[in-house]
């Protein structure tokens, strides 16, 4: 059995919007309050402060005249979260239905920064293993190609960021140029929101499909240790490498191999993946990025990322067929 969380997008009445803003606040500050209230008994009392306690202060809270708005919203919503709101929403109408046979045992209603409200559900279901495949390959992570395969197969990097750089630019000037305060800038700050997001949900759409369909595909994939948060510093670069959001992709494969009974390998990052001929095994002393293909002096013509993927899969195997771990196990 493994937990999944199913998040759906929904649509609140007015009304329900303005009962669900407030009871978000009113959680905020009584976990904050609590919080403090736990802090100060631990650092000047020693004093450990449970459930119990907390609940007990929460009644107090509420009888004091400056915070009688905590009873505005159910005492339910403060105790435990937002699962009460579960009840309101049981008419919403699902954009995919949930596995035949799933409990929900937890309900979360979000609204993030573009204002967009979602319902996540987790429940508790079984994922069938898939059947052995003979299939293994390497993934090269890149710009020009999101990914390149060991068979040949490049993936074009759709570029979203690029594809709305413009419109971002311009509502970003727009939110500039708004009176801080004003109920405009609040409205340019949600449009500046709701571009960033649709940039997210289309990259992360991509990189669901790609990565189901490398883990469905193939027994064992072999992919590069990277580490991007010091590829990011490369400030000319920074831009697209975290457009390409490698990291995302990874974690994605990680977790549905795990799923789905498959083997992720992952090879040092110092592996000179590009610049190793996949046929004699020779290191060019130099490979700069813009040479795209290259040939070494066993007569070999390599496409650069093909050549990579191919060298990615073989060291991956190599280490596994031995035993060995290829780098230190990630915490």
């Amino acid at each position: 059995m493994v937990k999944r969380a199913y998040k759906y997008r929904f649509y609140p009445t007015v009304q329900q919007a303005e009962l669900l803003n407030r009871t978000f606040g009113c959680v905020r500050f009584v976990y904050n309050r609590a919080l403090a209230e736990r802090t100060r008994a631990w650092f000047q009392e020693q004093e450990r402060v449970t459930f119990a306690a907390t609940c007990r202060m929460l009644t107090a809270w509420k009888r004091d005249p400056e915070m009688a708005w905590l009873s505005e919203v159910s005492n339910v919503a403060l105790q435990q979260g937002l699962q009460h709101l579960q009840r309101a929403y049981l008419n919403i109408v699902w954009s995919r239905p949930l596995p035949e046979g799933a409990s929900p045992s937890t309900v979360t209603v979000s609204r993030d920064s573009a204002n967009r409200w979602h319902i996540s559900i987790l429940v508790e279901t079984t994922i069938a293993t898939l059947a052995p495949s003979p299939n293994r390959v390497g993934v090269d992570a890149g710009i020009t190609s999101l990914v390149t395969l060991s068979t040949g197969e490049k993936v074009t990097n759709p570029k979203h960021e690029k594809r709305d750089r413009e419109c971002l630019a311009r509502a970003q000037r727009d939110l500039a140029r708004k009176a801080k305060g004003s109920m405009n800038r609040a409205k340019a700050r949600i449009k500046v929101a709701r571009i960033h997001a649709r940039i997210a949900d289309r990259r992360r759409d991509l990189l669901h499909k790609l990565s189901t369909r490398i883990t469905r595909e193939n027994q064992t994939v072999v992919i590069e240790d990277l580490s991007v948060r010091n590829m990011v510093r490369n400030h000319s670069l920074a831009r697209a490498i975290s457009d390409a959001a490698w990291s995302q992709l990874r974690r994605q494969l990680e977790y549905k191999a795990d799923w789905y009974g498959r083997t992720v390998v992952a090879v040092d990052r110092f592996y000179p993946s590009s610049k190793t001929c996949s046929t004699c095994g020779r290191i060019t002393p130099s490979l700069p990025l813009d040479v795209r293909s290259w040939t070494c002096l066993c007569g070999a013509v390599h496409d650069r990322d093909v050549n990579a993927a191919i060298n990615i899969l073989a060291a991956g195997l190599a280490v596994s067929v031995s035993g060995d771990g290829v780098r230190p196990a990630r915490a």
